[in-house]
């Protein structure tokens, strides 16, 4: 008996070592995106991954994997939700895909006047109850990262929608935005972010609508000789989590990495107007591309042409959202 004693307390301490060593070993939380380092999201991890292993003194590791080299569009969330990665900024466009439609609001074209309208949403009970309705697919949404309003590029002058009259044009995977398209009378085209470069060098596609910072920081430039700053769309990113990595994270360290996240997200928000403003001067610069700025004039012919989709659209987003959102920017008397 005393034999068998012996060896169970042995192989309790064993146990507890282990335990007690695994502990002192960091948590790593992968955080996978598409995009590059120098664009605002891609600072804005860099800028969690700093503050998160300071405010955890070292109990959390953030290993970053910038412009897809994890994962693809179509890969990374399939990724967050199996856990081989915890970490994702996927744009707001990807949860429609996923089942989540009422994500495809922040598609719409013109849905948002000003950051201050979007700021309202994203800060406020219509962002946190978006967030909800991912937590039964597995994830936990933290937080809202800007990236700011979209141009639209091409090989040729986009400044009526007549101009983009069968043109093939890449978008995300998204309902609202093939509408959108069409509405133009182009030919939507789904591609991953990372291929579309290559895409529009070989004439695979025609143009493309980015937020500035992509499109430069992609080099998409290179290879459409027009820009228009039409700002008819927005793109931005929620920050995702595991859900059950997330909670089953310690609470002091849960806290900690909340905390992180309110400060990245503060600055992921601030640098992504002058990121974009940067980038479409750094475009102009190099004189291959021509930027064009559409008068009062031509984007209310826009506005005419694409307002509509938000209507076509009640159905499979959610009319009450749409409504709601709306009803943020008649509040700042801005619609």
């Amino acid at each position: 008996m005393k034999l068998k004693s012996l060896l169970f307390a042995l192989s309790a301490a064993a146990i507890v070592t282990g335990s007690a060593f695994a502990q002192q070993q960091p948590i790593i939380i992968k955080f996978s995106h598409v995009v590059a380092n120098d664009t605002p999201k891609g600072k804005g991890a860099e800028r969690f991954k700093e503050l998160a292993e300071k405010a955890t003194k070292g109990r959390v590791k953030v290993e970053v994997y910038p412009n897809s080299t994890l994962y693809k569009d179509k890969e990374e969330l399939e990724a967050l939700q199996l856990g081989a990665v915890q970490m994702l900024a996927p744009s707001l466009a990807k949860f429609g895909p996923l089942g989540v439609k009422e994500f495809e609001v922040f598609d719409l074209p013109y849905i948002f006047p000003s950051k201050e309208v979007l700021y309202r949403v994203t800060e406020g009970p219509i962002g946190r109850d978006l967030f909800k309705k991912l937590e039964p697919k597995g994830i936990t949404g933290l937080a809202y990262w800007d990236n700011g309003f979209k141009v639209m590029s091409a090989n040729k002058p986009l400044h009526t929608p007549s101009d983009f009259r069968g043109l093939k044009m890449r978008i995300q995977s998204s309902k609202v935005l093939d509408a959108q398209m069409r509405a133009l009378g182009a030919n939507p085209q789904v591609l991953a972010f990372s291929e579309v470069y290559q895409a529009l060098q070989t004439g695979v596609v025609d143009g493309t609508e980015n937020p500035p910072s992509n499109l430069y920081t992609q080099k998409m430039h290179e290879v459409q000789k027009h820009v228009t700053v039409s700002d008819h769309g927005y793109l931005g990113y929620a920050v995702i989590v595991n859900k059950k990595f997330w909670d089953g994270l310690p609470s002091d360290i849960r806290t900690q990495l909340e905390g992180a996240m309110k400060d990245a997200t503060k600055y992921a928000n601030a640098i992504a107007q002058q990121e974009n403003d940067a980038a479409l001067l750094a475009v102009e610069k190099t004189g291959k591309t021509t930027v064009y700025r559409l008068s009062d004039k031509e984007k209310a012919e826009w506005r005419k042409v694409l307002v509509p989709v938000q209507k076509q659209m009640e159905i499979r987003i959610d009319k009450d959202l749409i409504a709601a959102v709306n009803k943020e920017a008649a509040a700042l008397g801005q619609k």
